[in-house]
């Protein structure tokens, strides 16, 4: 039977606490929703008033400042076709939960 160093067991304890507590905090800070989920859900929304042409969505979410408080969103766009030609809107989402923000008219 082979005996375990106590030290050597502790400290290996300790290493692996560490190690789990660091990649549950970067975990957690990165747990943004996918750029492409909230483009579905954002054009989902528009084709509830009609359909959309085309649409875009930048990869990397942005901090903005939102009421005095930073926040994380996608900034992306949305196209429909309208009387006069295409209609083009900008929109700011929340990174974290995919909540439309914003939307503008371009």
């Amino acid at each position: 039977m082979i005996k375990c160093d106590r030290t050597a067991f502790l400290i290996g304890a300790a290493a692996g606490a560490a190690a789990a507590l660091l990649i549950q905090k970067q975990t957690s800070e990165s747990m943004n929703v996918p750029p492409e989920k909230v483009l579905k859900k954002v054009k989902d929304t528009f084709k509830q008033n009609g359909p959309v042409d085309g649409s875009w969505i930048q990869m990397k979410p942005e901090q903005i400042e939102s009421n005095g408080f930073p926040v994380l969103v996608y900034k992306g766009g949305i196209s429909r076709p309208g009387e006069s030609g295409n209609t083009q809107f900008e929109f700011s989402a929340d990174a974290k939960t995919g909540t439309l923000l914003n939307v503008q008219p371009v």
